[in-house]
């Protein structure tokens, strides 16, 4: 009598899911985060830095979905780099991916502590943040669609309240707030003002950062071929237009320096239009959170398909590669992702460090996975070209080989100036990278008996 077979991921989302997934995965970015970016380079600076990051992000993307749609792996980009480049190119691939997955959600998970801190003084933040881990890690052992249906759901309230933020600042808005010393404190542009742009660029990545986590959903899309360049297009798309509104609406309500260096500019910028007890400020926060759970939520559904899919290689223990019996989903490798992010929760004194706040350090680090990310995801899309002249593309980037190079160029140049002005937290990304491949060396064997291996040797 044949063996039953082992419990697989379900193929159930549709197209307008994915684009849910696609916004929700980015859209806590626009209400914290970038505006730290401020602090350095202004907000004019700000906005050079973040132009260059939106067309980095937009060649990226139509660049990304021609692999996406190619290769729909649970593992994305280390699916793509071990295909091009082998073991070793995966593991790059792969290690990026999950710093970029893991790190993403502690920063989001506080800023929903510091925005129910508004509501709740009483409450602290670091608690706030555990209780959401909780609540979100069950959410999506349940089952991917109850996930990605309620993912749509938050996403759409959370566009709602960014349109109604900007709504309700409209009356307020005045370019002299956002021109006033908009060049890294001044208001005329001097050179002085360019090394704050290029230390400002990880909070610009932060507007889009994440969206790239589709393509871990591709293995339960129902059509990935037709519905994933759809998700992703339509996806960026609303992003830039909600980053370019949030941004400009928020500069203008009154003095943007009041809102550098927080983790709720959004409330705090409202508050200089409506006053403190206005309803509009209470509606905010606690429709500002949906954006906050909307991220969060589904960077978690990400970080469990990365793990899942490295588990399933051999790259990470196997046990953190089973599936839920009743359930499908990787539940061990939600909880895994969870674990490592509740301790960066209560790692002030490890992450704290170069003169700036807890959050600011591991928003940084999760971008520089993500940089690293790009870098080899764009190398492995011209590699496959050469090497896999007959891989089926359902999807071609357009303007080949322009839009890639662009996207890779640019995406080494965030990565050297990131590098440049946190040198500190670039070694410990290099130093975890260091330890990590240590490990993939040493666990060959595994890796070549593993359901999804490769061979042991790494490339």
């Amino acid at each position: 009598m044949q063996a039953a077979a082992p419990p697989a991921l379900n193929k159930s989302l549709g197209t307008l899911q994915l684009w849910g997934i696609a916004v929700g995965l980015v859209i806590s970015g626009e209400y914290f985060g970038w505006s730290y970016g401020w602090a350095s380079a202004g907000t004019l600076g700000f906005l050079v830095a973040s132009t260059f990051v939106a067309l980095m992000y937009t060649t990226f993307i139509f660049s990304f979905t021609e692999l996406t749609t190619s290769i729909p792996h649970a593992g994305g980009p280390f699916e793509y780099s071990r295909r091009a480049f082998g073991p070793t190119g995966g593991y790059i691939a792969g290690f990026a991916t999950l710093v970029e997955f893991v790190f993403a959600p502690p920063a989001i998970a506080l800023a929903i502590g510091a925005y129910l801190n508004v509501q709740f003084p009483a409450l602290s933040p670091k608690v706030a943040a555990v209780g959401a881990y909780g609540v979100f890690m069950v959410l999506n052992i349940v089952g991917v669609q109850i996930a990605a249906t309620f993912e749509l759901f938050v996403t759409l309230l959370a566009i709602f309240e960014l349109l109604v933020f900007m709504g309700v600042v409209a009356p307020g808005f005045s370019s002299a707030n956002f021109l006033k010393g908009g060049w890294s404190g001044q208001d005329s542009f001097s050179l002085a003002a360019v090394p704050g742009m290029f230390a400002a660029i990880p909070f610009a990545i932060w507007f889009f950062l994440a969206i790239e986590g589709v393509a871990m959903a591709a293995e339960e899309a129902k059509n990935p071929k037709r519905s994933i360049p759809i998700a992703y297009i339509a996806g960026i798309l609303t992003l830039l237009v909600l980053a370019a509104g949030v941004m400009v609406f928020a500069g203008a309500a009154g003095d943007w320096t009041q809102l550098a260096n927080i983790n709720d500019p959004l409330p705090q910028a409202m508050k200089l239009i409506v006053g403190e007890q206005s309803g509009w400020l209470h509606m905010l926060v606690w429709l500002g959170l949906f954006g906050l759970v909307a991220s969060f939520h589904g960077i978690i559904l990400g970080y469990s398909r990365q793990i899942y899919a490295l588990a399933r290689a051999g790259v990470l223990p196997g046990v953190l590669g089973r599936i839920h019996p009743r359930f499908h989903t990787p539940h061990l490798a939600i909880l895994a992702g969870g674990a490592v992010g509740i301790a960066a929760i209560f790692s002030d004194e490890l992450i704290s460090f170069g003169g700036q706040t807890l959050t600011a350090n591991i928003v940084t680090m999760s971008v520089f996975g993500a940089i690293v990310m790009y870098i080899v995801s764009m190398a492995s899309l011209f590699k496959l070209r050469r090497a896999e002249p007959g891989l089926q593309r359902p999807f071609v980037a357009p303007l080949f080989p322009f839009f890639p190079a662009f996207a890779l160029v640019a995406a080494v140049v965030c990565l050297v100036t990131m590098a440049y002005y946190n040198a500190l937290i670039a070694c410990v990304f290099a130093g975890l990278g260091v330890v990590g491949y240590v490990y993939f060396r040493a666990t060959g064997a595994r890796r070549a008996a593993a359901p999804d291996g490769l061979p042991a040797q790494a490339s």
